[in-house]
């Protein structure tokens, strides 16, 4: 501000120096025109009086021509310095536009500096919601991974505890059956096979929860995985446990994912299982593995052409300990699809199911976008 000030000093002083000048000019050149009027009366006084002096009156005129070229040039002069006090006003007026501009820029640069101010008050207080922000994520884990762990110990816990005297119950009602059989009437015998199936049925749901819970807390390894592969060996093995069964599988070459490994088996063989178990009143049934997109993504699928379900049901298919069909039908505990959808989620991705009742099902599933491999 303070060299703006000084401008506008310089200029007014400069702006009084053109003035004066102008004005000392104007005065001179009026003093010539009077001089000029004074001198003409005098010359034709002079010529008057020397009539007969034609050498003097002729150098008199050349003298007079001499004055008038003189008075030319000052008015040449004069006009030259007209043009100049207006060259030099209009350079002036230049600069005061480009003070105005410069003023104008001044504010816009300060109006600026004062929303950076504002943005980086408002940049702090954020950084700071989430600095705390992080802080509570953080105690959160924390108290959230020593629940696990205390979990994890009272899991093991409570499956040694249930173990035990659950083979044991296994353990003596086998041995009623066998050594007092001849004791034992058929109602006695169907009560202790119940006590037996039981017994092992809850061995089963222990294993199936122990499952679950390492499935779904451990770490995840990513890798290249083909999955096409996975499923050639899944359907193998389910072959090998019942060859007397024709089913045809139907696989698409060429699958893959970037996935973990033992994790996306574990899916594959829980819905590979399942559609194994739910054809399996069929004399000829058809498996088929593939993918296709949906809504932009890559999403793979098993399909079936078993026992199906009630879509007015879905929504209880992945729930833990869930089921749409009786355990005489169909055995199960009704872990597998809840284990499925766990590890699905932890690739960050989903999973669903289509069907209809005797027409089959459709289970898909989809990984993170940054999980998968090449779309088909």
């Amino acid at each position: 501000m303070t060299s703006g000030r000084q401008a506008t000093q310089a200029q007014r002083q400069s702006t009084t120096v053109l003035e004066d000048y102008t004005k000392a000019m104007l005065n001179i050149l009026e003093d010539f025109v009077e001089e000029k009027t004074r001198m003409e009366e005098t010359q034709r006084a002079i010529l008057n009086m020397l009539e007969d002096l034609g050498e003097e009156k002729a150098h008199f005129e050349e003298t007079q021509r001499a004055i008038l070229n003189i008075l030319d040039d000052f008015t040449g002069e004069k006009e030259r310095s007209e043009q100049t006090q207006r060259a030099i006003l209009n350079i002036l007026d230049d600069f005061t536009g480009e003070k105005e501009r410069l003023e104008e820029s001044q504010r816009a640069m300060l109006n600026i500096l004062e929303d950076f101010d504002v943005e980086r008050a408002k940049t702090e207080a954020a950084n700071e919601g989430l600095r705390k922000a992080f802080d509570s994520l953080r105690r959160a884990k924390e108290v959230a991974d020593a629940a696990n762990r205390e979990l994890e110990a009272f899991s093991y816990s409570v499956s040694h505890d249930l173990r035990s005297p659950l083979r044991a119950i296994d353990g003596f009602s086998k041995t009623l059956l066998n050594g007092y059989q001849n004791l034992l009437d058929d109602r006695g015998k169907d009560y202790l096979q119940r006590v037996r199936a039981a017994t092992q049925r809850m061995a089963q749901l222990i294993d199936d929860l122990l499952k679950l819970s390492r499935l779904t807390r451990g770490g995840i390894t990513i890798t290249e995985v083909d999955l096409s592969g996975l499923v050639r060996d899944v359907a193998a093995e389910l072959q090998k446990s019942q060859p007397e069964r024709r089913v045809s599988f139907r696989i698409e070459e060429g699958l893959s994912a970037v996935c973990d490994a033992h994790l996306l088996k574990v899916v594959l063989e829980n819905l590979l299982g399942n559609a194994w178990k739910f054809t399996g009143y069929k004399g000829e049934a058809t498996i088929e593995f593939a993918a296709t997109r949906v809504d932009g993504e890559v999403a793979y699928f098993v399909r079936d052409d078993g026992a199906g379900f009630d879509m007015a049901y879905s929504d209880k298919l992945f729930a833990t300990f869930q089921r749409l069909h009786l355990d005489r039908e169909f055995p199960g505990t009704g872990i597998g699809l809840s284990l499925v959808q766990r590890i699905i989620l932890r690739h960050g991705g989903k999973v669903w199911a289509e069907g209809a009742v005797g027409q089959g099902a459709t289970f898909y599933f989809t990984l993170n976008p940054d999980c998968q491999g090449e779309a088909p």
